[in-house]
């Protein structure tokens, strides 16, 4: 006599058959994802030792400007030595970077198709027989060499750094940071450039490793948290500026100490007046000001695919006086990068909406054809529309009624802010200007910083507007 089945004993036998059911196919999306995803970073990863090895198979290919021309190459003589070359010098060294004394720059975030190569199979077989090696793709970047050349000039001596990029595909279209240094003499300079008594720091990319105080840039942040915190009267608020506003034993100084007069919020922020935005800031919750600094990306990672810094915002419920009046002007403990200022202000020409920089268009073979394609991705929304739009209209003012003046063009129109930072006594300020053009249709994005430039109207303005007459040029 046959005996019963046990119901309970089959039960469990399905449940383990679905968990591993379900196992399997969460390990399979998982490995799906990671193929898509993440294999490119985890291969392209600095510690992955076995990217060196695919440098004894394949000549590591070339870096190009979006138009073609070759800002990297690997030169090969005779006896098949190969050396690194960069045909303009100084001119890309923080944004290419190296490839000698360990890798930087596009030369690191590009290393693995670099050493991939994809020329037909025949010849990767006939190379392989004759102990040739293949020739390794070409990445193609967005970099346009016009742009960077004419940033590198207008800068000049001065340190400091550009950023050039388009707010509606996060294509970043030019990177210059300066001291720099000449990848071609990288060997013989190394030991001069990392000894302890050089300050200078040519090797540091200060385009998005400077960290620096934002001064004015940073009343976009404090204008924003005020339309927040007053959205139907934002306009309402008044304030009569004599040079130096005094709160207890505390003073706040405009630059040079210039008397604004009476002042409504638009006017106060084309004057860039500090009396009034430290009078402002003391009306503010500090944790919805925070906050607001958090949704622009200050104390979070950056969407960003090569080093960079991340700017701080240190100011809690419940700071000091000074510490108020000090952070509302962007002084204070407050830092942020280049990159990180034209991100905000990509947010604000495209409608509130960030896209991801880039510096990668396509990966290319040696004949031409397209290996991969990089395609602009948004990050998401730093503010509302209706945000976006009213800081464009105060930083159009910043132009057509401010201290941007020198922007003013019959040519195209530009909405932006200056900035001279305060960081050290007895030093002259670092000058500022982040803005983009047109006001109507934004194209491009400018962030400039100049170290001890002084007046951002006077030091980072015009660079801003020699990078705008050449975009809109051509």
């Amino acid at each position: 006599m046959k005996s019963n089945p046990n119901p309970k004993a089959n039960r469990h036998m399905l449940i383990l058959t679905y968990g591993i059911v379900l196992l399997f196919a969460g390990l399979s999306a998982y490995y799906g994802y990671f193929l898509f995803a993440k294999s490119d970073a985890v291969i392209n990863n600095s510690y992955n030792a076995r990217l060196d090895s695919f440098a004894d198979r394949v000549v590591r290919g070339e870096i190009r400007s979006s138009d073609g021309r070759v800002l990297a190459q690997t030169n090969v003589d005779g006896e098949g030595n190969e050396s690194r070359f960069y045909p303009y010098d100084s001119l890309f060294s923080h944004v290419v970077g190296y490839s000698t004394n360990g890798k930087t720059g596009l030369e690191a975030l590009s290393n693995f198709y670099l050493l991939t190569s994809h020329v037909n199979m025949l010849e990767q077989v006939f190379n392989e027989l004759s102990s040739v090696k293949n020739k390794g793709d070409n990445v193609v970047t967005t970099l346009d060499l016009d742009i960077q050349k004419a940033a590198y000039d207008v800068l000049g001596k001065r340190n400091g750094a550009v950023v050039v990029m388009e707010p509606d595909t996060g294509k970043i279209l030019a990177m210059v940071s300066k001291p720099d240094y000449n990848p071609n003499t990288l060997l013989a300079d190394w030991n001069h450039l990392v000894a302890e008594e050089n300050t200078s720091g040519q090797l540091l990319n200060r385009a998005t490793q400077g960290l620096y105080p934002p001064g004015s840039t940073f009343k976009v942040v404090t204008a924003l948290e005020y339309m927040r915190e007053n959205p139907s009267n934002y306009g309402d608020y008044t304030f009569d500026c004599n040079g130096v506003y005094k709160n207890g034993d505390y003073s706040i100084k405009c630059y040079h100490g210039t008397a604004h007069g009476h002042q409504n919020l638009i006017q106060a922020f084309a004057n860039s007046c500090n009396g009034a935005f430290s009078n402002l800031g003391l009306s503010l919750n500090l944790n919805s000001l925070k906050n607001t600094s958090e949704q622009l990306l200050f104390n979070k990672e950056l969407p960003l695919s090569i080093p960079y810094s991340k700017s701080s915002y240190s100011m809690e419920s419940g700071a000091e006086t000074w510490q108020i009046l000090q952070t509302s002007i962007g002084q204070g403990q407050t830092q942020i990068t280049p990159i990180h200022n034209a991100m905000m202000t990509a947010a604000i020409a495209n409608g509130g909406t960030l896209m991801k920089p880039y510096l990668i268009d396509r990966v290319e073979s040696v004949g031409g054809d397209v290996v991969k394609k990089f395609m602009p991705q948004s990050y998401g929304n730093l503010m509302t529309a209706e945000e976006s739009a009213a800081l464009t209209e105060y930083m159009q003012t910043v132009v057509t009624d401010g201290t941007g003046s020198a922007l003013r063009t019959k040519t195209y129109t530009v909405a932006g802010k200056t900035g001279s930072a305060e960081f050290e006594k007895a030093k002259e300020t670092h000058a500022w200007f982040i803005g983009f053009a047109p006001v109507e249709h934004p194209k491009v994005v400018v962030s400039v910083i100049v170290e001890e430039g002084g007046s951002g109207g006077q030091a980072a303005a015009p660079i801003a507007r020699a990078l705008f007459d050449l975009y809109f040029s051509r």
